[in-house]
């Protein structure tokens, strides 16, 4: 494989040199893309040494298999057809092309066939808080199907890129030394609070992170399900965490629920309230599983079922899922 990563200097695109190396992905040759900013620097990938090369419009994905795409929306959109137009497979984590007909939306837990239909040679990773989300679900939706989803995401401050994680550090260190608090990445003082806002408002109230969660579910889970979520912004460093609520059409027993996740691939059982074990994003930095506990029935519907979820947002959110696809598309003979 001639792999690409393109936005390789950012928080998703170093991840990328790390899951790659650690997977032993099948890689010839490797190619590096950034902005002007980034071009020039340098990274280590097993051993050998790769320069950053600025991402401009031309041939340079002709002889590329697979690009992964970091870089924000814009640069997705500008630079899809120069990166697929010879064949390459992008598969791509920004928020550009998740609900476009013609481009799958693929968490491979719960749909990777879905990446076999490509019409434009474009994959979408979907939004972090929907892959973890689903990877849940798919495991409870095939005890029974899943009507109404109510779900409050907990995200650490790594969610909004490297920079956000640095200013959280600086903010805490500003607080205590009774300095002024410089506040850029978010919209508030993250340290020390938790801000009700994640992404920007639409006209319904939503913001656009909650109303991803609604749209990107239905869509990877080929489902009529219901989804209303709040997405709040929390003074942690890494890993987002969840708290959900979902209906189906039959009662499911804790049993069921805790055996069908214990079971679920790509899943963590961690439920044990007597020993005060339950997943936290403190601990699970790093981590490529979803972890669940907490589990219980919901007691404002017979139907109803409640859980506690955490992952790396960063990796199984962005990352991990990406490549995940790839290896899907390698073990299938479907790249070129």
């Amino acid at each position: 494989m001639n792999v690409a990563i393109v936005g390789a200097s950012g928080a998703v695109g170093q991840e990328f040199l790390r899951v790659l190396a650690e997977r032993n992905f099948p890689i010839d040759e490797l190619t590096l893309f950034g902005s002007s900013r980034s071009a020039g620097k340098t990274y280590t990938f097993r051993g050998k040494e790769y320069t950053v090369k600025e991402l401009r419009h031309g041939d340079d994905f002709k002889n590329i298999d697979i690009a992964f795409t970091s870089a924000g929306g814009g640069v997705s959109k500008e630079y899809a057809e120069d990166i697929t137009k010879f064949g390459a497979v992008m598969i791509d984590n920004s928020s550009a092309f998740r609900m476009d007909e013609d481009v799958p939306l693929v968490v491979p837990e719960c749909n990777a066939e879905d990446a076999l239909n490509r019409p434009r040679g474009i994959i979408a990773n979907p939004n972090c808080t929907t892959i973890m989300m689903v990877v849940v679900l798919k495991a409870i939706e095939q005890l029974s199907h899943i009507r109404r989803i109510h779900v409050s995401s907990y995200q650490a401050a790594s969610g909004a890129g490297a920079a956000a994680m640095d200013e959280l550090y600086e903010q805490y260190r500003q607080v205590l030394a009774d300095e002024p608090v410089t506040v850029s990445k978010f919209p508030y003082q993250l340290a020390f609070n938790v801000i009700p806002q994640v992404d920007v408002f639409t006209e319904n109230g939503y913001t656009k992170e909650e109303m991803k969660m609604y749209n990107e579910t239905k869509k990877i889970m080929h489902s009529d399900v219901e989804t209303s979520a709040m997405c709040v912004r929390v003074p942690s460093l890494r890993s987002h965490s969840e708290s959900v609520w979902v209906e189906t059409e039959r009662p499911i027993s804790i049993e069921e629920a805790r055996q069908a996740i214990a079971n679920g691939e790509g899943l963590t059982l961690m439920d044990n309230p007597a020993e005060k074990e339950y997943p936290m994003p403190l601990f699970l930095a790093g981590k490529d599983d979803v972890y669940v506990g907490r589990i219980r029935k919901d007691l404002a519907n017979p139907n109803g079922l409640t859980f506690w979820l955490v992952s790396d947002q960063i990796r199984k959110g962005a990352a991990l899922n990406a490549v995940q696809i790839a290896e899907y598309l390698i073990k299938v003979g479907d790249v070129r």
